[in-house]
């Protein structure tokens, strides 16, 4: 063997090795989703032992002392939560990377993004704290009368709860929290537009408003949905904020000025503590498999939709 082909051989050897290393890199992360899905199932088993699926997901009363574990009120308080929140960062968030995207000079757009970094890193419990000092005393001397006062006669706005640890203020740190996730992942997706798209709308004479609103956000739209869902599955997930302002009253809510108690608050709040009652354990472990299953399903839901994107040419 020559020294040249000694020297090929070497190099696809090499080749070789990185591919499979890279590989168990890359499945990893699935891995270990898999053991933690096998591993929350098997402490699971011994409260689906006593207790069907059905009856843990549509029981209404937690009773653990008396063997009642029931997580509807538990899932109904982290939907309406997370629902709360998407709807008051949604829309700002839209316009806010829209106009990075279309509008913005290159100087704000510097000044922006790390911004918009830095707000992804703050810590949840500087969220929570500035919810308990600011948010939750706005929410109860000014939000809540005003909207009752307007909105009362409603079903979603009757106000029962005199605090302001209640969803709204909730819903109101958590759409603070998922806003960053959300206007980046919507900013990247618009500006991957095809800048030639918009210079043939501008060319037959439509506003730079109707170019936005009819080319730009149509071909965005697959990644705008994936950047809410992505948004979604953050705030769902989310723990120590809402846990702080939320008022973690084991309840169906009835009104957006009602206290909740969400599935992250229920683990954080009592795993650890009263293990000696029989079933506490595989009953929060159980909360937490629904979680983890509910989040994965929104993230894999959300990188399908961003796989369309992928590739596409950038300005």
């Amino acid at each position: 063997m020559s020294g040249q082909e000694t020297i090929l051989t070497k190099r696809r050897r090499i080749d070789r090795v990185a591919k499979h290393l890279f590989l168990s890199f890359a499945i990893f992360p699935i891995v270990l989703v898999i053991l933690i899905v096998i591993s929350l199932w098997v402490r699971t088993q011994p409260i689906l032992r006593s207790h069907t699926l059905i009856e843990l997901l549509t029981g209404q009363i937690w009773r653990p002392l008396q063997g009642q574990f029931g997580y509807f009120p538990f899932i109904m308080g982290t939907l309406w939560v997370t629902v709360v929140a998407m709807l008051l960062a949604v829309p700002p968030c839209l316009l806010t990377a829209i106009y990075l995207s279309e509008y913005a000079h290159k100087t704000m757009k510097s000044i922006a993004k790390p911004l918009l970094d830095l707000l992804s890193g703050i810590p949840s419990v500087v969220y929570g704290v500035w919810g308990m000092v600011a948010v939750v005393p706005w929410v109860q001397n000014q939000v809540g009368p005003l909207v009752y006062k307007w909105l009362g006669g409603l079903p979603l706005f009757h106000l029962e709860n005199p605090t302001g640890f209640n969803i709204v203020s909730g819903g109101i740190v958590l759409g603070v929290m998922v806003a960053p996730l959300i206007i980046a992942v919507s900013y990247e997706v618009m500006y991957s537009v095809p800048e030639a798209l918009r210079q043939a709308s501008l060319a037959l004479g439509a506003t730079r408003w109707q170019t936005i609103a009819r080319c730009v956000i149509p071909k965005a739209a697959p990644g705008i949905i994936a950047a809410i869902v992505l948004g979604f599955s953050r705030a769902f997930g989310e723990t120590m904020a809402v846990l702080m302002v939320v008022g973690n009253v084991p309840k169906v809510p009835t009104s957006v000025f009602d206290p909740a108690y969400p599935l992250t608050a229920l683990i954080a709040n009592n795993y650890g503590e009263m293990m000696s009652i029989p079933l506490y354990d595989a009953a929060l472990l159980g909360a937490a498999l629904v979680l983890l299953v509910i989040v994965l399903l929104f993230n894999l839901v959300s990188a399908l939709v961003l796989n369309r994107i992928i590739g596409k040419p950038t300005r």
